[in-house]
């Protein structure tokens, strides 16, 4: 059987599906691997790397699709707009297609795919249980953006993080407040932390205090009713207006105080809330920032702009929507860890099985047998209940 890796086409993404290292342990698999020319340099990966390790690497992406019975890729279909009309054209029926695809928001892409006979795997539905952990490609991104979120607040404010005690003065420590503790946010609570800020952190979901005291930052308690706000798998389930209101109104002290604010709430297929109103930016002091880590759904700032950088009330709002591909080569690493890992997870004895009693399989399965399978996804579309046995 032959993976394929074509280069992503999303523009500004950098980052590969594959990296060299792990090409032997496919081959172990009784795999092979072909990788178009340049997949991998934009993220730090030449094709001599590819080609030391075992990969076939070709000319054209048409080589790729037209010669290989799985796909890799990072960006697909629904997850890649402007380029899917395009790979659509050269998928066939019975290929499989493993990747990001944003099957709940984008969902029409995937019944396309469907209706070419292919079988369609979207990495975004992978089950939070422990054994699906290294599979778990929204939780590897989520570090990276976590990181690198921190990382452009520090450039963009005018102080510095750490509390200095020099000859020309002591420097008191920035105050951020980071709001969402999930996989992001707890990255950005820990790099925060590390630069020497003063930290504070809520989370709608009161479970996750430990972690943000573990990590040495301050957990911001509101008296608000928080019951039925996370769902089995651990992701925060949306509220209405009223909770949202509420909650503005007990955060917008906090907000207020800090100098950086990270915000990282997100609801799956849902435009992400809105945590942080035009009067609550009014009350930051000139200079202060935020990163809308939500920007590409919406954002969690009142005025956040989708990888724009916004001044008001003298406060920068920057709402990047692609933090991941701007540590290329780590995000690739970790990603392609994950996808390995899945897609040895469907191989038996050198070919892909299917086998929807396992909930991995099951869950991620978005298309097969000339239909979209995922409930989510076919409710997305309008669909009824799918066919027995798909």
């Amino acid at each position: 059987m032959r993976i394929g890796i074509p280069k992503e086409t999303f523009p500004g993404e950098r980052r590969v599906a594959l990296v060299p290292a792990l090409v032997p342990q496919l081959a172990k698999a009784k795999l092979e691997v072909s990788v178009e020319a340049g997949a991998g340099s934009a993220a730090g990966f030449p094709d001599r790397d590819y080609a030391d390790k075992g990969a076939t690497v070709v000319a054209s992406r048409e080589t790729v699709f037209a010669s290989s019975d799985v796909i890799l890729q990072v960006r697909s279909l629904g997850a890649n707009p402007p380029g899917f009309e395009a790979d659509l054209a050269l998928m066939r029926g019975g290929q499989a297609l493993i990747g990001m695809f944003d099957p709940l928001s984008a969902p029409v892409p995937i019944g396309r795919a469907a209706e070419r006979g292919v079988t369609a795997f979207a990495l975004e539905l992978v089950p939070r249980i422990t054994r699906a952990q290294s599979m778990d490609v929204l939780s590897s991104m989520a570090t990276v953006a976590g990181y690198k979120a921190v990382l452009l607040a520090a450039e963009h404010l005018p102080r510095m993080f750490p509390m200095l005690m020099t000859a020309a003065g002591t420097l008191a420590p920035a105050r951020v407040f980071i709001v969402g503790a999930g996989v992001a946010g707890l990255q950005a609570i820990s790099t925060a932390r590390r630069l020497g800020a003063k930290v504070e952190a809520y989370d709608v979901r009161p479970a996750v205090k430990e972690q943000v005291q573990s990590l040495g930052a301050r957990f911001v308690e509101l008296p608000i009713e928080t019951a039925g706000a996370e769902d089995k798998g651990g992701y925060a389930v949306a509220q209405d207006e009223t909770f949202y209101r509420r909650q503005r109104e007990l955060m917008a002290k906090v907000v207020g105080a800090s100098d950086v604010v990270v915000t990282t709430a997100a609801v799956p297929g849902k435009k992400a809330p809105v945590l942080v109103t035009d009067a609550m930016v009014a009350t930051m002091a000139p200079g202060s920032v935020i990163v809308d880590i939500a920007a590409e759904r919406g954002g969690n700032c009142e005025l956040t702009r989708a990888d724009e950088a916004v001044v008001s009330h003298g406060v920068t709002i920057l709402g990047p929507t692609n933090l991941a591909t701007t540590v290329p080569y780590h995000a690739s690493q970790m990603f392609a860890k994950n996808i390995v890992t899945f897609l040895l997870h469907l191989v038996k004895d050198g070919a892909l099985q299917v086998n929807l009693e396992d909930e991995i399989t099951r869950e991620t399965l978005v298309a097969r047998g000339g239909e979209p399978t995922n409930p989510r996804v076919r409710e997305a579309l309008g669909l009824g209940a799918p066919a027995a046995g798909l």
